[in-house]
């Protein structure tokens, strides 16, 4: 079964511009919380070796070890060419009011060199993403091991001209399943799943509540999916838009062994943001990866929850939001005739 791209009637490539951009766990996309420490200008450079290591030996960073202990101070002809992280402020006896000899005990470490301590502010926690980094780092210094693919596609560039072609196509089968089912009286949701190895389209479906109250569009494709592999619980032949392609389970000569489970490595192409009850089933299926075209109130891939990212799960899964969004939301929203084009 293979994708197939019409252009709806009036509808130019500049209005339907979209990026697929990645839903990301709290911890990536969220600001790294940031925690008080003391630190210290040192005013004689020459200082400064000796300064970390009986620093270091006082106060081990411990769980800033992604913090740098030494920056250089920008403003040129300051009074002091660097500073000194000293040790959070929760860890320094005397916090509130800290007494130098406290803080810095004599016989401990030497403070010639170093200036007045005051208080800054530093990440408590290593940054995940670049944005994350650039924020951090204004405040302190802070290592940062970058995952360029993550990079890219924050910024709109992981997917090349080829790939969006067909993510467009996907996306477009799944919106003409999501207006059939609306032409049939149902919610006007649609999906398919890909086999990316393959580009084909292996199940489309749409949403089929009025049937049977489970039967979201996702839960549809992937018990179509089950079909094409020589199980499935349910029919949906009384809905020509719900279809798959039997996979090599069923072509002579191929064990049933080869096949993957369910939708392992697979991609899914859904109009709508699925629930939970759908992102825990892609978990259970062991979906590869789902792209969504516009968010739903009670979504749990992005909304009200981010399921695909959750620790204590067995199967985790990229998603990505956004594909043909401004037609997913028009469909969503009842702006466009469900019936159209169908």
């Amino acid at each position: 079964m293979e994708p197939q791209t019409k252009r709806r009637r009036g509808s130019s490539d500049a209005s339907d511009a979209w990026l697929a951009r990645p839903v990301l766990s709290d911890e990536q996309s969220r600001d790294v919380p940031l925690i008080e420490a003391f630190a210290a200008p040192i005013v004689d450079k020459k200082e400064t070796s000796r300064l970390v290591r009986e620093l270091s030996g006082l106060y081990p960073l411990g769980r800033l070890q992604h913090v740098k202990r030494v920056r250089a101070v920008a403003a040129p002809g300051g009074p002091h060419p660097l500073e000194v992280l000293l040790c959070p402020v929760g860890d320094a006896p005397g916090a509130e009011a800290p007494d130098i000899d406290a803080l810095l005990p004599p016989d401990r470490v030497g403070r010639h060199g170093l200036g007045e301590p005051f208080v800054v502010r530093v990440p408590s926690r290593p940054p995940l993403t670049r944005a994350q980094f650039e924020l951090v780092s204004r405040h302190w210094p802070t290592s940062f091991h970058e995952d360029k693919r993550v990079t890219g596609a924050m910024r709109g560039e992981l997917f090349g001209p080829d790939q969006k072609a067909r993510m467009q196509a996907y996306m477009t089968a799944a919106l003409s399943a999501a207006r059939a089912g609306g032409a049939a009286g149902m919610e006007a949701v649609g999906a398919v799943v890909v086999d990316p190895a393959l580009e084909r389209i292996v199940a489309a479906g749409h949403d089929c509540r009025r049937d049977h109250p489970l039967h979201h569009a996702v839960m549809v494709c992937i018990d179509l999916v089950a079909r094409s592999q020589g199980g499935g619980c349910y029919s949906f032949d009384r809905h020509p838009a719900c279809t798959f392609s039997p996979t090599n389970q069923e072509q002579p000569g191929v064990a049933a062994s080869s096949q993957p489970y369910l939708c392992t490595g697979y991609d899914l192409y859904v109009t709508r943001e699925p629930c939970t009850m759908c992102a825990m089933a892609l978990v259970h299926s062991r979906i590869g990866r789902v792209f969504y075209g516009t968010a739903s109130a009670n979504g749990a891939l992005g909304t009200a929850c981010k399921i695909h990212v959750l620790k204590d799960l067995n199967h985790r899964f990229e998603v990505y939001k956004g594909v043909l969004g401004r037609r997913c939301e028009e469909l969503r929203d009842g702006r466009t005739d469900p019936t159209a084009g169908v």
